[in-house]
C-alpha cells in the first residue's frame, strides 16, 4: 500500500490525515511546531485556532450548521472533538480552544496508520500528497508553492484581543443573548452616544501596529475579517451597522436599548476568559488597552491575549485547482486549507476532508471523491475550483451558494430550512452511490 503525505497540521491537515487514515491509507502528517512557530500560533498542539473560537452557527437551517452537519455525515474528526469541547455561545458551536486542540492531537496521535513528524518540510513532495500548511505558510514552502503554482493573493487576517472575566466591572456589563434568544451567552458592554462618540474618535486615531516594508505595497483586508478600527474609518455610525449595533438588546439600567453594544463571548468552558466579537485588529498593544478601556466595563480589563495582525495568502485556485482540490496536471497532490480560498475554521476542515478521501480513492483506484453542487461542501469545491463573477476572493459557506427553492418561501427562517434539507438529501444520495462504487 503506498503511503501518502499531508503537510500542515491545522484544521485542514488534521481533517484530510483522518479522511486517509480511515480509508486505510498510511499518513505521515508533517507539523512544524514546535520547531518552528507562525507569527499566529502559539501552542505546540495540533488544529490550534488562531482567531475566534466560533465555528459558527448550529441550527441546520443556517450556512455553518449545514456545513457542520453535511461534515459530521461523512466522519469528521474535528466537529466531533467540537461537539465534545464546546462551551456556551448562544445558536454557535464554540470551543474550548486549549482543550480542542488537545483532543485532536490525542486522536491523530493515537491513529496507529498516522505518523507525526514535528519538523519543517521546505521541498513540496513530489506526489500523493495534502498541502494544508495555511495562510501562513511558511517563507522557504511558500516560495516552493509560488514556483509550482505561479499565480498568489496576498491579504491581511487580524485576531480579537481576549480578556479576563474577573477583570470586567459587571456592574457595567450585562448577560444577554440578542433579542434573548437562547441562554444569555454573550456579555454586552452598553454605551450611551457620548461614549460612543469619544470611543469612536479614540478608535479612528489610535497609532497602528507599523506593517514591514515588504508588506506595505500588497496591504489589502479581506472583508470578512475586518480591522476593527479599519471598519470604523468608514464612518462614524459604521461599527453601530456592525459589531456594535444594539438591535435585540436592552440595558437593564436603563430599561432601553443603548446606543451601542460591545458583546464579549466566552473563550472556554469555564468563562474565565472572554473574546470582544469583531474587534479584530493592528493596533499597537498599548493603544488596545488604552482605546478599548474606554469600553463601559473594561475600565480595568486585564487583557489575556492582545489582537494581531499577519499576512495571509491564498492561490488563484479556480486555475489551479479541480472541484476535488487536486492541483491540475499533478501526480495526486492537492491543496486544502484557507489557502484555497475558503474562508472558515470549518471551511478549512472541509476541504481537507475532501482532498484526503479523494487522494485514499485515487489511491485504491476509484473515482474522485466530487460532491454534488446542491451540497455545502459541493458548492465550496465549485467556487474554488471555478471562481464567481468577479476577481477570485476567498469564501465561506453561505446559503446563496446552494439552488434556491423550485417555489418561493417567504419566509427567511422556512427557506434556509428547505434548502438545508435538500442539500442532506443530495448528499444521503451520493454517499450511498459511493459506497456502491
Amino acid at each position: 500500500m503506498e503511503q501518502a503525505i499531508v503537510v500542515g497540521g491545522g484544521l485542514a491537515g488534521c481533517e484530510a490525515a483522518w479522511a486517509l487514515a480511515r480509508a486505510g491509507i498510511p499518513v505521515m502528517l508533517y507539523e512544524m511546531k514546535p520547531v518552528k512557530f507562525s507569527p499566529a500560533h502559539h501552542n505546540t498542539g495540533l488544529a490550534e485556532l488562531v482567531c475566534s473560537n466560533s465555528l459558527k452557527a448550529s441550527r441546520l437551517a443556517s450556512a455553518g450548521g449545514l456545513l457542520k452537519t453535511e461534515m459530521e455525515m461523512q466522519g469528521s474528526l474535528l466537529v466531533r472533538c467540537a461537539k465534545a469541547c464546546a462551551v456556551a455561545a448562544g445558536g454557535a458551536l464554540a470551543v474550548d480552544r486549549e482543550q480542542f486542540s488537545a483532543m485532536v492531537t490525542q486522536e491523530i496521535e493515537n491513529e496507529s496508520l498516522i505518523t507525526v513528524l514535528r519538523e519543517e518540510l521546505t521541498k513540496l513532495p513530489e506526489k500523493n500528497a495534502v498541502i494544508a500548511t495555511g495562510p501562513l505558510t511558511s517563507d522557504a514552502l511558500s516560495a516552493e508553492i509560488e514556483k509550482l503554482c505561479g499565480n498568489r493573493l496576498s491579504f491581511f487576517d487580524a485576531a480579537a484581543p481576549v480578556v479576563s472575566a474577573e477583570s470586567l466591572d459587571m456592574t457595567k456589563v450585562f448577560a444577554q443573548s440578542r433579542y434573548d434568544r437562547g441562554d444569555a451567552d454573550y456579555l454586552n458592554c452598553p454605551m450611551n452616544k457620548e461614549e460612543y462618540e469619544a470611543f469612536w474618535d479614540a478608535l479612528v486615531n489610535a497609532e497602528k501596529a507599523p506593517l514591514h516594508e515588504h508588506d506595505k505595497a500588497a496591504f489589502r483586508v479581506y472583508e470578512g475579517c475586518m480591522p476593527v478600527e479599519v471598519l470604523a474609518a468608514r464612518g462614524m455610525d459604521t461599527l453601530r451597522y456592525g459589531p456594535l449595533k444594539p438591535v435585540g438588546l436592552h440595558d437593564p439600567r436603563t430599561g432601553h436599548r443603548p446606543w451601542a453594544a460591545v458583546q464579549l463571548r466566552r473563550e472556554n468552558k469555564e468563562g474565565t476568559m472572554f473574546n470582544l466579537v469583531g474587534f479584530q485588529t493592528n493596533l499597537k498593544f498599548g493603544e488596545q488597552k488604552r482605546v478599548f478601556g474606554m469600553i463601559p466595563g473594561l475600565e480595568n480589563a486585564e487583557f489575556l491575549r492582545y489582537g494581531v495582525m499577519h499576512r495571509n495568502f491564498f492561490l488563484d485556485s479556480p486555475k489551479l485547482l479541480d472541484a476535488d482540490y487536486s492541483l491540475r496536471g499533478s501526480e495526486n497532490l492537492f491543496f486544502a486549507g484557507q489557502m484555497t480560498g475558503v474562508e472558515g475554521y470549518m471551511e478549512s476542515a472541509q476541504s481537507g476532508m475532501i482532498a484526503g478521501k479523494s487522494l485514499a480513492d485515487k489511491l485504491l483506484g476509484k473515482p474522485a471523491y466530487i460532491l454534488p453542487r446542491g451540497t455545502m461542501m459541493g458548492a465550496l469545491a465549485a467556487y474554488i475550483s471555478e471562481g464567481g463573477a468577479a476577481d477570485f476572493q476567498p469564501m465561506g459557506a453561505n446559503m446563496g451558494l446552494l439552488p434556491p427553492p423550485e417555489e418561493r418561501i417567504c419566509g427567511k427562517q422556512e427557506r434556509y430550512q428547505y434548502v438545508a434539507e435538500q442539500a442532506i438529501a443530495r448528499l444521503t444520495a451520493a454517499l450511498e452511490t459511493m459506497k456502491q462504487r
